[in-house]
């Protein structure tokens, strides 16, 4: 029976972590640790219950089912399970997140050194973009491309900036903003939630468990094994690095106290630890971490389409590729008043579904309590959605006020009241009644 070396296993770690840590996991922290001030550590607990906890669960809950999204969502019923797969495969690929990675590479690293014009922009995303399509024709090749040479030179970037974080603090900690100085714990667990790394982490299943099939392991039990170990080490990198970074923003008061985002305050501790140097460290740093993270998500939207249409793998790389440099090219702004409203709709039945995965032994009939649950969700999700997209307007007004409603989390106590109600709904049915053929 075949199985992987301890270093294979090792480069399919941190294959897990690059494909993860793009550059929203890098700009993001520094500004909770920034606005968080002395209560920096309780908001870095909640955020890092939502940015690892979740997706490692998620990885795990993967590797269970074989690392199909599909196969996750089979409680639902095919249509829908594909409907939903294809909305989220779709929302965290082509249409919103890897076009995302090119621009916020390009904004936060490139931009301040070159100009935030539309020609620069379209010369890195074109560069970018072929960089992409050439690793992600080659999928079997991930563990030897990602794991063993792109995802170590970006432990190593990441390194430096977590040690300097630690040995080179810029100042004192400065004073909390109103909404950390209240509610710490629950301001870092939205902005944890809100990284949307959950939904990552179900696209990027299929590409863990293929990077292990491509070493020749066939044994279920072995690919779940190795597919749990590579979300623990992913899980141990990320936690790392969300810490030092914390630890930078929280120490950056005197030199980006007036900052309003994680780009700014990075470039001021960039720029004033490392000199001249900084600002081209940085750009390098984040287009790394961009890089992987795109390579990640083009292998598994082709991948899983590659399974729905008549069109080979290569194909679809081709296409995803060539699609995601056009909508690059709109511009961050844009995608995020586009995008954020679907992912914020997506992201409560996703939660939903990979949360009651683990509970499916617990039910005479799992899609009783399933559908039922996360299509609550769905439907409080959306009037999140609606206020993010400044829609708010054209709902009742009591739907505004939510409990929950104000941390983006409306979508919660009715998914428990929900699976309370089909627990007890699937508890009097009994087990469904097989008909003879």
């Amino acid at each position: 029976m075949k199985s992987l070396k301890g270093q294979d296993v090792l480069a399919l770690g941190f294959m897990t972590f690059a494909l993860f840590v793009g550059a929203g996991n890098i700009i993001f922290p520094p500004i909770v640790g920034l606005q968080s001030g002395p209560h920096v550590w309780m908001a870095a607990l909640g955020f890092l219950i939502t940015a690892v906890g979740l997706p490692v669960v998620t990885v795990i809950a993967l590797a269970k089912v074989g690392g199909a999204m599909d196969s996750l969502s089979s409680p639902i019923g095919r249509t829908a399970g594909v409907l939903l797969a294809s909305i989220c495969y779709l929302s965290v690929g082509p249409l919103f997140a890897t076009p995302r990675t090119a621009t916020v590479s390009f904004e936060v690293g490139l931009a301040p050194l070159t100009g935030d014009t539309p020609l620069a922009l379209f010369a890195y995303s074109l560069l970018y973009f072929i960089v992409v399509l050439a690793v992600s024709l080659y999928p079997g090749r991930l563990l030897d491309t990602v794991g063993r040479v792109l995802a170590p030179m970006k432990i190593v970037a990441l390194a430096i900036l977590g040690i300097a974080a630690f040995m080179l603090p810029m100042g004192e900690i400065g004073d909390a903003t109103p909404a950390y100085q209240a509610a710490p714990f629950s301001q870092g667990f939205i902005n944890g939630y809100l990284t949307m790394d959950t939904l990552g982490a179900l696209v990027f299943g299929i590409v863990i468990v293929n990077a292990i099939r491509s070493r020749g392991v066939e044994s279920p039990r072995l690919i779940t094994r190795y597919a749990i170990i590579a979300g623990l080490i992913a899980g141990v990198g990320l936690a790392l690095v969300y810490i030092s970074l914390f630890r930078l923003g929280a120490n950056s008061h005197d030199i980006a106290g007036a900052a309003t985002n994680g780009a700014a305050v990075l470039h001021a501790y960039v720029q004033h630890t490392f000199g001249n140097l900084g600002s081209t460290f940085l750009a390098l740093l984040i287009s790394l971490a961009c890089l992987v993270t795109a390579v990640g998500l083009t292998c598994a939207c082709a991948e899983y389409f590659s399974r729905l249409l008549p069109l080979s793998y290569r194909s679809l790389v081709i296409i995803l590729a060539a699609f995601s440099l056009v909508v690059s090219n709109l511009g961050l702004t844009k995608l995020i008043q586009v995008s954020v409203p679907v992912l914020t709709a997506i992201y409560p039945p996703c939660i939903v579904l990979v949360a009651l995965s683990f509970c499916v032994g617990l039910w005479h009939s799992p899609g009783r309590v399933v559908a039922p649950v996360m299509l609550v969700s769905l439907l409080f999700g959306l009037i999140d959605a609606l206020k993010g997209a400044e829609l708010a307007g054209w709902m009742p007004q009591w739907l505004s006020h939510l409990p929950l409603s104000e941390q983006g989390l409306a979508w919660l106590l009715p998914s428990v009241a929900a699976l309370a109600a089909a627990s007890i709904y699937d508890r009097l049915l009994g087990k469904p009644v097989e008909v003879a053929v």
